[in-house]
């Protein structure tokens, strides 16, 4: 390793490989949103690689979220690092599903998996309900099946919030945005959403009240109403 910190890249697929040095030095350098990466021409000397490798690196980081590129000399060139899970998974999820390489089966499956444990740690940790409590709110006052979703989402997105593990809260957010459409089609062939109201007050009870098996019960039957031909 030279004094730069940079170590010389000598691998055939180039490009992967300075990623994996970008993500390392993150790492070991504590580097956090905002800070700067060297310029392209900089990294490309640091790294022994070729410019072309570096830009091919970069527009990678910047489609994943990782990084914004910035136009400019001196100090303002390099690119920004940023943080975007939430979107990054999303776009990804969004577009397998949109291909139809996963099933509705498969997300809600993880959904049942990823809101069971949420809604589980929540309880156990006694966790602020109020966000619940406030997007139950904004249900019960939607005019539209899309703006009841936004709501609903809101208070599922909080379950995860509540569990504490943020990768949790991402994994949610993509899960929930990826697949909007659908959740608004349920509630429009549900019709009534007094059932998913009586779940919904359930699930923050519980959580409430410290129950941790009760919870994520709630959880369990809750998806069985909104999807009842996935529980069949």
């Amino acid at each position: 390793m030279d004094g730069t910190g940079w170590r010389p890249v000598k691998r055939t697929r180039t490009f992967e490989d300075v990623i994996a040095q970008i993500e390392r030095r993150i790492t070991e350098d504590g580097l956090t949103v905002g800070d700067r990466l060297p310029a392209e021409r900089q990294l490309a000397e640091q790294l022994g690689v070729s410019r072309s490798s570096v830009r091919e690196a970069m527009r990678v980081l910047e489609t994943l979220g990782v990084v914004s590129s910035q136009v400019g000399r001196g100090p303002d060139a390099g690119a920004v690092l940023t943080s975007r899970p939430d979107s990054a998974l999303t776009d990804v999820l969004r577009l397998h599903l949109g291909l139809a390489s996963l099933e509705m089966r498969e997300v809600i499956d993880t959904r049942h998996m990823i809101e069971q444990w949420a809604a589980s740690h929540a309880a156990t940790a006694r966790a602020d309900v109020s966000a619940l409590a406030a997007a139950l709110t904004g249900m019960d006052q939607a005019t539209s099946a899309e703006e009841f979703v936004e709501h609903d989402t809101a208070f599922h997105c909080a379950i995860a919030d509540a569990s504490g593990n943020r990768l949790i809260s991402a994994i949610m957010r993509s899960l929930r945005d990826s697949m909007r459409r659908y959740s608004v089609e349920a509630v429009q062939r549900l019709g009534d959403t007094s059932i998913l109201r009586a779940d919904h007050v359930r699930i923050l009870e519980a959580i409430e009240r410290g129950e941790a098996d009760e919870a994520a019960q709630a959880v369990s039957e809750h998806l069985a109403h909104a999807y009842p031909s996935l529980f069949d």
